[in-house]
């Protein structure tokens, strides 16, 4: 495809776009448990999608130094905490991720308060499974006893994050245990890939999905990890071992297009682009900071290639899987719809983002 550093900044200049103007259009209906709307697609809502998209955004600005994006995360997180922030839950800390990296730039004073007080509430009064996991509780549902991927990223990077720029190591090691526990129930060691959840109930991983979004949290994930924080020697050691056995898998599972299918051992399974952008994210990172071979880089650009193939004129990633709860049986995943999200568009974002340091003006590889 011979794709530039030109064309990859005019993507991540739509993409930006699309996610500002993504509207709630009445199409689902998932109103939360304290009975007001849930509204997990527009822009001005505080929910986990608009989470993973700030935090794209932030992460955008500390790239490029665009001080339109600093404007317009300062302006959205203003807004919405004089607004007065919805309850606790695993769904609702995600925005406090891009919030954390905002303030460890900026230390504007506005904004610590805020990140204090829900770091503590997190170990607090946050849900917790045998061992200490955090239960996956969220706005519109509780779910006793679970472990799912997700959390980890909506989560644990908030506190790595926070806790390393504010020198509060227990938010750190707080972090290290959620990413060690899920591990532990969440990788299946026979093929390396993760499955999307695990019950205390009964003791099992439902439907043993292994479902590539759920998969995409966990390859950016430990990366991003490794990025925020310090971690002890032998926790980040470990996590390297799960990731690399987790790539190795993904690498041969990549589809000829350069996507991964929604459940990424199933050839019936539709391509998913948030999935294979966040992979594709992870794979060019962990390359760059050393970790991975050659082949993930080029299996990262070959899956830059499909998320920009997926990129419309407004800017809106196209293909991306609507939120997804715990599955009972596959073909719960095949049937999941296609609607575009903040996270679709944060992800191609940090995709994106990422291959700007692998190409030059005239695409060759840096």
């Amino acid at each position: 495809m011979g794709l530039t550093g030109h064309d990859i900044s005019t993507g991540l200049d739509r993409l930006v776009a699309g996610m500002t103007g993504l509207r709630h259009s009445g199409r689902f209906h998932e109103p939360n448990l304290d009975g007001t709307a849930g509204d997990y697609i527009s822009f001005d809502s505080w929910e986990w999608p608009q989470g993973v998209g700030l935090y794209g955004l932030v992460r955008l600005w500390l790239l490029t130094g665009r001080e339109d994006l600093r404007t317009l995360v300062e302006d959205w997180y203003y807004t919405q905490i004089a607004a007065g922030l919805p309850g606790l839950n695993v769904n609702t800390t995600a925005p406090m991720l891009g919030l954390s990296l905002l303030w460890a730039k900026t230390r504007d004073p506005r904004w610590q308060p805020v990140l204090d007080a829900w770091a503590n509430r997190v170990l607090s009064d946050m849900g917790r499974t045998p061992e200490g996991g955090f239960e996956h509780h969220v706005s519109d549902k509780i779910n006793d006893h679970e472990l799912w991927d997700d959390t980890l990223y909506m989560v644990a990077l908030f506190l790595a994050s926070y806790g390393q720029a504010s020198g509060r190591r227990e938010l750190v090691d707080e972090a290290s245990r959620q990413f060690l526990v899920h591990a532990r129930y969440l990788a299946d060691p026979q093929t390396g890939l993760w499955f999307h959840g695990w019950t205390f109930d009964g003791r099992h991983n439902f439907a043993r999905a292994r479902w590539a979004r759920g998969n995409a949290w966990i390859t950016a994930g430990v990366l991003d990890l490794f990025d925020l924080a310090e971690l002890d020697r032998p926790v980040r050691q470990f996590l390297e071992g799960v990731l690399v056995a987790q790539v190795d898998a993904l690498l041969a599972l990549q589809a000829p297009s350069g996507a991964w299918r929604t459940l990424l051992d199933d050839a019936s399974s539709y391509e998913e682009i948030s999935a294979t952008a966040g992979i594709g994210y992870g794979l060019l990172k962990g390359y760059r900071l050393g970790l991975g071979t050659p082949a993930w880089r080029a299996a990262g650009m070959k899956a830059l290639e499909a998320v920009m193939r997926n990129i419309d004129e407004s800017g809106t990633v196209l293909n991306v899987s609507y939120g997804t709860r715990m599955g009972h049986d596959l073909q719960f995943y095949k049937d999941i719809p296609i609607q575009p999200t903040g996270y679709g568009q944060a992800l191609a974002i940090l995709c994106l983002a990422e291959a700007l340091e692998h190409v030059d003006r005239e695409g060759q590889a840096a």
